[in-house]
């Protein structure tokens, strides 16, 4: 599922801003983007978020801004700024070229200038971790939110192929009739009337309808139908699960449309399978 969260907390040493954001995805796909300053925490950080977040490609970026700017000084070797520009500055007068830029050269040459590294105490670890719950808790909101919507759509979509169930029942009742006089019309066209052997007959014609019969698929389709709705109401994370029943709901719905030998009963087939396929996309979104 995607989601976004974003939190900030400010102290009188920095301003944290934590922003979460993450696409659908099967597994936990864990991207964090953090301050040097933090690098030893980030296996604690990659922890927590496995605690919190079950599965999604997810981003995390961290930011730290100091209010005191000279918290992170750079510092600048005096000595080693001199040579070089003894050294430019005497290539330059040697080359008759204006020296007016060999202190910029040299400020700029390598290790003149150095930024201090040193690692984030626990204090502002503390406050990275509050700020990163606050966009944690942000982030779960938004996935909630739309989880909601989902639940609300397979639900609908669900029970959109138990009414159609219905109409195919109602549909049925004409189906066999019209089967079996069908066939006697073609019998007795075929034969006439009177060489038709009626015991034989009724025995071939149970056989031939007994293969058509689709009151198992009906059974199994409204079984899978109802427990899809009971998965859907659960707690738990049931994404693949319900993946599963979706599959089993398909295979009855092909076999039913293969053996229903009817027109109508075929076209309202074809509507199940419609709200089967947005259903398998809306699963895609919670896999």
């Amino acid at each position: 599922m995607t989601g976004f969260g974003i939190g900030t907390k400010e102290s009188a040493k920095a301003k944290y801003t934590v922003e979460i954001k993450s696409l659908n995805s099967k597994y936990l796909e864990l991207g964090l983007k953090i301050p040097k300053a933090f690098s030893d925490k980030e296996l604690l950080l990659r922890n927590e978020c496995a605690r919190h977040i079950e599965r999604g490609k997810v981003n995390i970026t961290i930011t730290v801004e100091y209010t005191d700017t000279t918290a992170k000084a750079a510092t600048i070797d005096t000595h080693l700024l001199k040579n070089y520009y003894t050294q430019l500055k005497e290539v330059a007068e040697s080359l008759g070229d204006p020296a007016s830029a060999v202190f910029e050269l040299a400020l700029n040459m390598p290790e003149v200038i150095t930024y201090q590294e040193d690692l984030a105490d626990e204090e502002e670890w503390k406050d990275v971790l509050e700020t990163f719950h606050l966009a944690l808790k942000q982030f779960q909101q938004f996935r909630t939110d739309e989880g909601v919507v989902l639940k609300e759509d397979l639900s609908k979509r669900n029970q959109s192929i138990l009414d159609l169930l219905l109409v195919v029942e109602t549909q049925e009742t004409s189906r066999i009739p019209m089967i079996r006089e069908r066939i006697q019309h073609y019998l007795e066209e075929a034969v006439g009337t009177e060489a038709i052997d009626k015991n034989r007959f009724e025995q071939e014609l149970i056989y031939y309808i007994d293969k058509l019969d689709i009151t198992e698929e009906k059974v199994r389709l409204r079984s899978h139908c109802e427990y899809f709705a009971k998965i859907l109401n659960a707690t738990d994370a049931n994404g693949k699960k319900l993946g599963f029943i979706s599959q089993e709901m398909g295979r009855e719905i092909n076999t039913l449309g293969s053996k229903a030998n009817d027109a109508k009963i075929q076209q309202t087939v074809v509507r199940m399978k419609e709200e089967l396929e947005k259903i398998k996309e809306q699963l895609l979104n919670i896999l």
